[in-house]
């Protein structure tokens, strides 16, 4: 039986695997454009002692710098080490720069002002396109409906894109039916943003497939109809940035992030068993793997935590795009990595059950795939037969 393609029931949660994601009657009202002058933050900002940011935590994390140009350049000696360094960084921590990734500056520099513009509206004008209940895409002014306690300091707008035919322009679309005609401007540079981000997505899965030995083309034929989510992150000064965090410690459950920073530096990786910054470059991306492509390569590479933090003085933004597969196809590693040495690490299952898992059962932390694989495997042991 091949788990995760229909959605799997709410009554097999094992309790002491999956945490149930906390409601609070009364949430609080997360508005940056308030906050962000506050002297004091209020109690549910507030983190725990052993996952506040510490000083000792802005020591640079070297990650190596991936140039698609000498692999595109059919040198097989600069193919030969783009690979290895990609396998080095992935089964290390999951993190690499690439540059030479032949993304527009001005789309680029465009998709940045687009964001700034969006949230620097007014609460109530950003909450037209509120994100609802259970769902990932929409606009979402910090957890405060979704979490009761350690809520991270910032405001996101996700939404989803696929290049499919099918698709059309579903980004423009979502954006104009949310805020309204006079947002198009705003869908279509995110439409070719998100359109430029799966292209280069396709272009890491060369690599990975050739740095893992089962080829170019395997990932890339994987993902080449992905259904993708993109999220635009504002994360706004605070008075007290030392007691809480922009986003807290995480796995991301997607496949693969690219990430573009502004100039402020708060991306944290655990590396070694110590926080590290990856601080910003204009001209590169920051790269990732995912829960799910961790499960693709059957473990061999690591899907890592990480966390943003924020600042007194000045706001930070970045623009995430997330790869993730079509709906229809299943998560399971290329026969390759299989073997006795490496059995499977995880059973099949397919990205939105993964995802409802995380949106409507579980909190993401550094666990969430073996407590998702706890959950499909109780699912297959209760399920009828």
């Amino acid at each position: 039986m091949v788990m995760g393609t229909r959605s799997l029931p709410k009554t097999v949660v094992d309790m002491s695997i999956a945490k149930p994601i906390e409601t609070k009657a009364t949430p609080p009202v997360f508005n940056a454009a308030v906050l962000s002058r506050e002297d004091y933050i209020p109690e549910q900002f507030v983190w725990p002692e052993h996952e506040k940011p510490t000083p000792d935590a802005h020591e640079e994390l070297s990650v190596p710098l991936i140039d698609l140009g000498g692999l595109r350049s059919g040198d097989p000696a600069a193919a030969a080490a783009v690979t290895r360094s990609v396998a080095g960084a992935c089964e290390r921590h999951g993190f690499f720069h690439v540059v030479n990734h032949r993304i527009d500056a001005e789309l680029l520099a465009e998709a940045h002002r687009a964001a700034e513009a969006f949230f620097a509206m007014p609460l109530a004008a950003k909450q037209l396109a509120r994100r609802k209940p259970g769902e990932s895409c929409g606009y979402a002014s910090s957890f405060t409906g979704r979490f009761a306690s350690k809520l991270p300091w910032k405001e996101t707008l996700s939404f989803r894109f696929s290049p499919s035919p099918l698709a059309g322009g579903v980004v423009r679309d979502y954006i104009v039916d949310a805020l309204g005609e006079d947002f198009r401007h705003l869908g279509e540079v995110y439409q070719r943003y998100c359109e430029a981000m799966s292209r280069l997505s396709l272009e890491i899965m060369e690599v990975l497939g050739l740095s893992l030995g089962v080829g170019e083309a395997h990932f890339r034929d994987f993902f080449e109809g992905n259904d993708s989510i993109m999220r635009l992150n504002y994360y706004p000064p605070c008075r007290q940035p030392e007691l809480t965090l922009g986003t807290g410690p995480h796995c991301d459950p997607t496949s693969l992030t690219i990430l573009h920073q502004d100039d402020v530096r708060g991306l944290q990786v655990l590396a070694d068993g110590r926080w590290r910054t990856i601080s910003p470059k204009p001209d590169a991306f920051v790269v990732n793997i995912g829960d799910t492509f961790m499960a693709l390569s059957n473990g061999r590479y690591k899907s890592c935590l990480h966390r943003a933090v924020v600042n007194r003085e000045v706001p930070r933004k970045s623009l995430a795009f997330f790869l993730c597969p079509a709906t229809d196809r299943v998560v399971r590693p290329p026969g390759a990595l299989v073997d006795a040495d490496h059995p499977r690490a995880y059973p099949d299952f397919t990205w939105p059950t993964l995802l409802e898992f995380t949106q409507k059962h579980y909190r993401a932390d550094m666990k969430t795939l073996d407590a998702f694989t706890s959950w499909i495997r109780r699912a297959e042991a209760t399920a009828p037969q």
